[in-house]
């Protein structure tokens, strides 16, 4: 058996846990048939009302410290946050709930008033409540922090609070029952005080409440908001509020900086920590920031995927991306986003995290996948790919690699529009295109000797049947175009030209079981191949898989290697962990510091020696 307090009671519930809110929910459901009318003299309601208002202050503050384009320069602690801290902050919530029930416990006491007695407003309760924070929540809240830190305490009831390498506004809330036991007391205390004084208001319940979490979201944040020349300009400030690098700091070292929101009790205590006050200054110069060393340019699928990113939803960001209908309400404010992109955004980072040293970063082009194939945004969009190689070249940046539609050969040529405009870039510009045909390649099965291609004129296309018909495989290529046939043939070696055929009709594709496949296929295109096919696919979107008697690979995808550090979102549908062929080559491109750039069409001798590359640095097939 646990430490009493030091595990929930409703953790087994999963999330039938909510079902405890059914009580209040009912009751206003009751008062409002009752009436006719939504019952705003319901306490039960204002908590309702006050629960969504706090969550949605935490949900605020994660999505302001994840916009790394406002906050990249000013984070304290670089690190990204991983999966392994979001699956143990999961249930963060567990702190509202606790502290909800424990509120519907006290309106229903006989000696709380009810709300017809209350004023609105009443200064004199916001006095009171301030003057009781300063002199018993700061306190009580420190001597308990501090006492939380010693021996058995901090092991069984602390040290799951510091087991989160990077604090975030969601970390604020999570921990054991009796840390939250002790944050509701510091938090109700000037409440209770104002309201036995008689000075009770609404307007003091909410705006002392939401303060409260404001002022811990904050601090939690881990991006420095308060400038040092606040500070430097009125000294006794310091002693009055804290910091994120203060509170960072605390999290980090576990031995000073105990204090709730007012540094002064550490003062006091002679617990604060001597970096504090200059480390928050370097912070908010933005010393921090460093240059990645690879930056994948990616850019927005639609207006639903828009939302799986990690300044969204942390619940639907570190999970494979699928239309949850949680999101739909907010789909509106997803569409006036993109508009809003479209007018005035440039490219923008969007996540990261770091391999052995080097920091990875996502960068996304404002722009979404119907705009590619709109003739008059395509010069457009070419400008915000080209700023943003030239700008990852005056950083010093080393690799970018361009993702999906960024490299179409129809808008730049596979990047070769940019290398050919700019000789003398240092970054290595990267389509990635080259690891993504090796895994292709590679998922098919050794005593394979006849394939069936579609999109066989397209880079990829090209550089598969290049390959396999050097392997005396014969390759069925898929095209009306005899030119394009002929052209890639010749490319063939003379003695291995006989093994790629050409074919107009899928009908030709009868009875071979390896379809490569990569143009949309619809249903009655799909029926003729033979059962037992077995679908591999580099066509975005993938197929949509009718045939039961038949199986379909998954769009080309590595695993990053064990040792990455910091990723805590899902690139677009991919597992955890797994990231699209052409990032990975760019990793791989990265990692081995190759100085040439990888654009156009793909060079078929460098295939093997990729693949190769990517095994050796612990890149997997996922």
């Amino acid at each position: 058996m646990g430490s009493p307090l030091a595990s929930w009671p409703w953790a087994s519930l999963g999330a039938y846990k909510y079902l405890l809110y059914g009580p209040l929910v009912g009751k206003v459901a009751h008062a409002w048939r009752e009436t006719g009318s939504l019952p705003l003299d319901s306490w039960c309601l204002h908590l309702l009302v006050l629960l969504a208002l706090r969550c949605l202050t935490f949900q605020l503050w994660f999505s302001y410290g994840n916009m790394l384009f406002f906050t990249r320069r000013r984070r304290v602690v670089k690190d990204g946050v991983d999966f392994r801290q979001i699956d143990a902050e999961w249930d963060w919530d567990n702190m509202m709930l606790l502290q909800t029930l424990m509120a519907a416990m006290v309106i229903n006491s006989p000696v709380f008033p009810a709300m017809a007695e209350l004023r609105v407003w009443d200064p004199r309760g916001w006095g009171l409540a301030l003057l009781i924070h300063v002199v018993v929540s700061e306190p009580v809240f420190y001597w308990a922090h501090r006492a939380l830190h010693r021996g058995p305490l901090f092991s069984q009831y602390h040290a799951m609070h510091h087991s989160s390498p990077v604090t975030q506004p969601l970390t604020a809330a999570f921990g054991t029952p009796l840390e939250i036991l002790i944050l509701t007391v510091a938090m109700g205390a000037p409440l209770a005080g104002a309201f036995l004084a008689g000075a009770g208001s609404v307007s003091l319940v909410y705006g002392h409440v939401l303060l409260f979490d404001y002022l811990r979201c904050m601090g939690y944040s881990n991006v420095e908001v308060i400038s040092h020349k606040a500070f430097a300009a009125f000294p006794p400030l310091r002693y009055l509020i804290y910091t994120p690098t203060y509170l960072s700091l605390h999290h980090r070292e576990k031995d000073s900086n105990f204090c709730l929101f007012m540094p002064l009790y550490d003062a006091l205590g002679g617990t604060i920590n001597a970096k504090s006050w200059e480390l928050q200054k370097e912070v908010d110069l933005g010393k921090n920031d460093r240059v990645p060393d690879f930056v994948f340019l990616a850019h927005v699928v639609d207006v639903t995927s828009s939302m799986h990113v990690p300044f969204g939803f942390r619940s639907c960001s570190s999970l494979p991306f699928a239309t949850h209908l949680v999101l739909l309400p907010l789909w509106p404010l997803a569409f006036a986003f993109m508009i809003l992109q479209w007018i005035c955004s440039k490219t923008y980072t969007v996540s990261f995290y770091y391999l052995r040293g080097r920091l990875h970063q996502t960068w996304t082009v404002p722009r979404y996948g119907f705009q590619y194939f709109i003739p008059s945004l395509k010069k457009g969009i070419n400008r915000q790919i080209e700023l943003a190689i030239l700008r990852a070249d005056k950083m010093g940046v080393k690799v970018l690699s361009l993702a999906a539609l960024n490299k179409n050969e129809a808008l730049n040529g596979g990047g070769t529009l940019f290398v050919g405009k700019h000789p003398n870039l240092r970054v290595r510009v990267v389509h990635g295109n080259t690891l993504t045909a090796a895994v292709i390649l590679n998922e098919i099965p050794s005593n394979v000797k006849e394939v069936f291609l579609t999109g066989a004129t397209s880079k990829l296309g090209r550089a598969i049947a290049l390959y396999l018909c050097r392997k005396k495989i014969r390759v069925l290529m898929l095209t009306l175009s005899t030119e394009r046939f002929l052209k890639i043939q010749r490319e063939a070696p003379a003695e291995f030209q006989q093994y790629l055929v050409q074919v107009t009709k899928y009908q030709a594709a009868q009875t071979c079981k390896t379809w490569i496949v990569g143009k949309w296929l619809s249903p009655r295109e799909q029926r003729w191949a033979p059962a037992g096919t077995h679908f591999h696919q580099f066509v975005v979107p993938p197929i949509i898989g009718f045939r039961r008697d038949c199986t379909y690979g998954k769009l080309a995808a590595m695993r990053l290697p064990k040792d990455v550090e910091g990723l805590g979102s899902c690139e677009y549908t991919m597992e955890r962990g797994v990231v699209h062929a052409c990032h990975a080559g760019g990793v791989v491109h990265c990692l081995e510091g190759w100085e040439h750039h990888e654009v156009g069409a793909i060079d078929v001798d460098r295939i093997d020696v990729v693949w190769r590359a990517a095994l050796k640095h612990g890149l997997t097939p996922a």
